[in-house]
C-alpha cells in the first residue's frame, strides 16, 4: 500500500513540475488501460482541421453521423475529436450549454438505463474501471455528457445510451479546453 502511494505521489510531483504528459506516463503504469497510448492516438487521432461555419471560439460542434466532435479555435480552424455517440434509438440532437466539469466523475445509471440493465451498479465512484472515464463535461438539464471511456475500442462505434465517448486522453484535453457556458451544437 506504502508503494501505491508514492507512485501517486511521484505522478502528482510530475503534473505539477513537468505537465500532464508526465503525469499521464506516471499513472499508465499504475492504470494501464486509463490513456491510449502516445499523444493523439486513440483510435480516431484528434486533430485540427479547417472549419466552416459561423461558431464563436470555444464552441462544441457534434457531428453523430461523422462520429466527430469538433471544437472551434478561431480563424476558420477546429480540433477534431473522434468520439461514440448513442446507438439507433439514443441518437438525439440539439443546443445546450456546458454546465459543469467533473474529474473522475462518479456514475449513477438512470432509473431508464437500469430498467434495461439491471445487472448494471446502482452507483459507481470515479476511477480507471468507471464508465465516465477520466473526465466528464454535462450537457445542460439533460442526462447526456461528452465523457471519457474504459472502453477505448468504442470510439467511432454506435454503442451509448446518448452520452459522447472520447479516450481518456482526448475527454482530458477538451476538459482543459472548453469552459463552463460553452455552447455544444449537436447534429444528426
Amino acid at each position: 500500500m506504502k508503494r501505491f502511494f508514492t507512485v501517486l505521489l511521484t505522478a502528482g510531483i510530475l503534473a505539477a513540475g513537468t505537465g500532464l504528459a508526465a503525469a499521464e506516463n506516471g499513472l499508465e503504469v499504475l492504470f494501464p488501460n486509463l490513456f491510449s497510448g502516445p499523444r493523439g492516438s486513440g483510435p480516431i487521432p484528434r486533430t485540427t482541421v479547417a472549419f466552416e461555419g459561423n461558431y464563436a471560439p470555444g464552441s462544441i460542434i457534434i457531428d453523430t453521423k461523422q462520429r466527430r466532435l469538433f471544437l472551434v479555435t478561431g480563424n476558420g480552424q477546429a480540433l477534431r475529436y473522434g468520439i461514440g455517440v448513442g446507438r439507433d434509438g439514443f441518437r438525439w440532437s440539439g443546443v445546450h450549454r456546458v454546465t459543469a466539469k467533473k474529474e473522475w466523475p462518479s456514475w449513477t445509471p438512470p432509473s431508464q438505463m437500469l430498467a434495461r440493465r439491471p445487472d448494471l451498479p446502482r452507483h459507481m465512484v470515479g476511477g480507471p474501471d468507471n464508465p465516465l472515464g477520466a473526465r466528464a463535461i454535462y450537457l445542460g438539464s439533460t442526462l447526456y455528457r461528452i465523457h471519457g471511456s474504459n472502453e477505448p475500442e468504442t470510439i467511432g462505434q454506435a454503442v451509448s445510451s446518448g452520452c459522447f465517448r472520447m479516450v481518456n486522453e482526448d475527454v482530458i484535453d477538451l476538459y482543459n479546453r472548453v469552459s463552463v457556458g460553452a455552447t455544444v451544437y449537436v447534429k444528426n
